[in-house]
């Protein structure tokens, strides 16, 4: 009788795995978690809800939970006709609920449309530097990237964006507004060149007349200067175009996980196919109703944060770097801002740390993006940088 090992499995040597090659030697996506008093490195939302927001979510959750026998409804349709009837009321746009999708964050929403857009043999494209999950989407559908480029005020010329999109021929064009980590939001007449472009590409293994896809990825759409266009307002005339949205950001939202867009039927109907069975929980489902309730509180510090965001701006344009230079702060629609640049980003970065305060080191070389905080520690943000730079001009 053969007599079974009772060897630790965990002791013996790891036996090889079939990891994918494009694979090998990378490392999950993720800023730094640390444990510092001022976090400023994830564009978060630094007010928490408030009571009354809490009691809704735990109380609809509650209900939820007497359910959970039950697979979550498939389609949650009064969910997204919740988020319709937001969009409405922030943008003016009206869609239906079936123009809505949602998932887990915006990041599986953009891994829906890359599932159902790209895939091999076809190419996705966007302008760096930009948000750096994108070329991940793009690995896990096995989609060709290209990134074409941005001016050095990163701004996105069209006649450049045309060219690309010409040269490449993309399934899917990806377009951040405002864009991460830079902040700059694209003017309407740049987006309607880019979808005009798109709509003249021809995907070999499409059908006769598709044209590429274009999604604006607007997570941060609710912190943007008055005067600053939403890609909503071009949903009606360009049925190839999907524009994103989070609850994560304005909505103080983050741990939520509930990222949504806004598209054509058919194009919703599409990411339906590839979309995991029941890929949002009830309980999911449950609080992001919830929150939806309480929109107006919720966004109620969206104007404050933009108020701190310009004054942090012009604080930043105010200052001087290690070597005399004068700080330079891209232009911002969003809730960070970009500023540089540094001879050595990260021993500014790493001062900062030391002080207590977590910034993120993203980006072109030598520049450094600071989320938008409380006034208090924005104070210290300025105070620690401050001193940063003190010391290391010495």
């Amino acid at each position: 009788m053969t007599i079974p090992s009772t060897q630790d499995p965990t002791s013996a040597r790891p036996a090889a795995l079939p990891l994918r090659p494009e694979l090998a030697g990378e490392e999950p996506y993720g800023a730094p978690q640390l444990d510092v008093p001022v976090l400023l490195n994830v564009n978060e939302n630094p007010y928490a809800p408030a009571e009354d927001v809490v009691a809704t979510i735990a109380a609809d959750v509650a209900e939820a939970a007497r359910g959970l026998n039950r697979y979550p409804d498939r389609d949650f349709l009064p969910l997204r006709a919740a988020l319709a009837d937001y969009l409405a009321r922030e943008s003016g746009v009206r869609v239906a609920p079936e123009q809505v999708w949602a998932a887990n964050g915006s990041n599986e929403v953009m891994l829906h449309l890359l599932q159902a857009f790209g895939g091999p043999g076809r190419t996705a494209l966007s302008f760096a530097p930009t948000y750096s999950m994108y070329p991940e989407y793009a690995r896990d559908t096995h989609t060709r990237w290209v990134t074409g480029r941005r001016a050095e005020d990163f701004t996105l010329d069209p006649e450049h964006a045309v060219a690309t999109i010409e040269a490449e021929q993309p399934s899917v064009v990806l377009l951040a507004s405002p864009n991460n980590p830079t902040g700059t939001a694209l003017p309407a007449a740049t987006v309607e060149a880019v979808l005009e472009a798109a709509s003249r590409v021809r995907v070999p293994d499409a059908p006769d007349g598709a044209g590429a896809v274009v999604v604006v990825d607007e997570a941060y759409a609710e912190f943007r200067r008055t005067g600053t266009p939403s890609a909503l307002e071009l949903l009606d005339r360009y049925p190839h175009l999907a524009v994103t949205r989070t609850m994560s950001k304005a909505f103080a939202a983050a741990g939520l996980r509930l990222g949504y867009l806004a598209g054509a039927r058919p194009l919703v109907d599409a990411l339906r196919v590839v979309r995991l069975p029941y890929h949002l929980s009830a309980v999911t489902q449950a609080a992001a109703g919830a929150a939806l309730k309480h929109t107006e509180s919720l966004l109620a510090q969206v104007d404050a944060l933009r108020a701190e965001r310009d004054a942090a701006v012009a604080w930043l344009r105010a200052q001087r770097g290690p070597d005399g230079a004068p700080l330079v702060v891209a232009e911002t629609d969003s809730n960070f801002a970009l500023f540089g640049t540094f001879p050595d980003r990260h021993a500014v970065w790493q001062g900062l740390l030391d002080r207590g305060v977590l910034i993120r080191e993203v980006g072109p070389d030598g520049w450094l993006r600071v989320s938008i905080g409380t006034p208090q520690e924005m104070e210290r943000f300025r105070t620690a940088l401050t001193e940063v730079i003190e010391e290391l001009s010495s």
